[in-house]
């Protein structure tokens, strides 16, 4: 019987343990979900911070960071992104300078970097090259183009090469057979060709849909799948990325939700673009369709993408041999958010 009773009592006491341990495995729960609960207020009532992106020219180039900061994935890390146009030559001076955080116009930093420039690409978006070699009706080869007027944002910049590259492709000499001319934006330069100013340009989507749709023009030839091209991403100032790697980070995660969203999300994708640059639900749909092989998922290319790529520019700026990519390129920082967000 006094075996009974120990073993009672005995069970007794782990049971009032383990209600103990219960109690306070709740209290503990509470209370850090209320610790996080107040955290998440804090971060959304803090004062935004101001970060300053260029890119250069519309398109759907640069649709991911569009969408971040309409999907308010920006605000989430605490960022208010100013999203600059400007020149790529500029705004490498001006990231240079501390007056940006940092250009989604990768390609021409990339040739910056390749002539010692103190900048590093952290993230890309384009994998090859969305561009399109579009001219007026009465064209229909490249060889017709002799002489002619080619239209493009930046003298140098990753639109004029991939339309010189397209150009010579064609049997001509674009820097003896053809003028280039700076436009700085591609509905510009679209209006540009519509008026005769200019007989030729590189258009990305959904202005290639435009101007043969609404203007009747032709497409000769494309980029996508004859060139490697990392042409759009994120590239930011050396000094920031040393001294503030935690604001780059924002950015990143920032940028690599809205990459994500818009490559998972057909319709959402397609109704942003057609919202976003004024275009017919079918054009935009198409445009969207069109671009798809041009993205990386993970904002990594491959090894070989970025060999090919450092050797084309390290032939155009007549380098002897191309700069190590660790010199241009810092993907650390990116493969922490992948982690953190899941991107595989």
């Amino acid at each position: 019987m006094k075996r009974s009773g120990g073993k009672r009592r005995s069970g007794q006491g782990l049971h009032l343990v383990f209600k103990t341990l219960r109690v306070f495995l709740s209290l503990f729960a509470f209370a850090s979900s209320s610790f996080l609960a107040i955290e998440t207020i804090k971060a959304q009532t803090l004062p935004l911070q101001k970060v300053r992106i260029a890119y250069a020219s519309s398109g759907i180039n640069y649709a991911d960071i569009f969408l971040a900061k309409e999907k308010g994935f920006y605000r989430e890390e605490g960022l208010e992104p100013q999203f600059i146009q400007m020149n790529s030559g500029i705004a490498i001076t001006a990231g240079i300078s501390g007056e940006l955080d940092g250009q989604a116009s990768i390609g021409s930093a990339i040739r910056a970097l390749q002539r010692g420039a103190p900048l590093r690409v952290v993230a890309v978006t384009l994998r090859r090259p969305l561009y399109w070699l579009v001219v007026r009706p009465e064209y229909r080869s490249v060889k017709d183009l002799k002489g002619k007027v080619l239209g493009i944002s930046t003298i140098g910049g990753s639109q004029h090469n991939r339309a010189k590259a397209m150009l010579a492709m064609g049997g001509l000499d674009p820097d003896k057979d053809i003028t280039s001319i700076q436009i700085n934006d591609q509905t510009m330069q679209l209006q540009a060709l519509v008026s005769n100013a200019v007989q030729v340009i590189a258009l990305s989507p959904p202005w290639v849909a435009v101007a043969r749709d609404k203007f009747k023009m032709n497409i000769l030839d494309s980029a996508l799948d004859k060139f490697a091209g990392i042409d759009s991403g994120l590239a930011v100032p050396l000094k920031l990325l040393q001294e503030k790697p935690d604001q780059v980070k924002k950015m990143l995660r920032a940028r690599a939700k809205g990459n994500r969203y818009f490559l998972e999300n057909e319709r959402e994708g397609s109704e942003f673009l057609a919202r976003i640059y004024g275009v017919d639900a079918k054009t935009a749909l198409e445009s969207y369709r069109a671009s798809m092989p041009a993205f990386t998922r993970t904002g990594i290319p491959t090894d070989a993408e970025i060999k090919e790529h450092l050797a084309n520019d390290a032939q155009a700026l007549k380098l002897p041999e191309p700069v190590h990519p660790a010199k241009i390129f810092d993907f650390s920082l990116q493969s922490d958010v992948l982690r953190e967000l899941g991107i595989k």
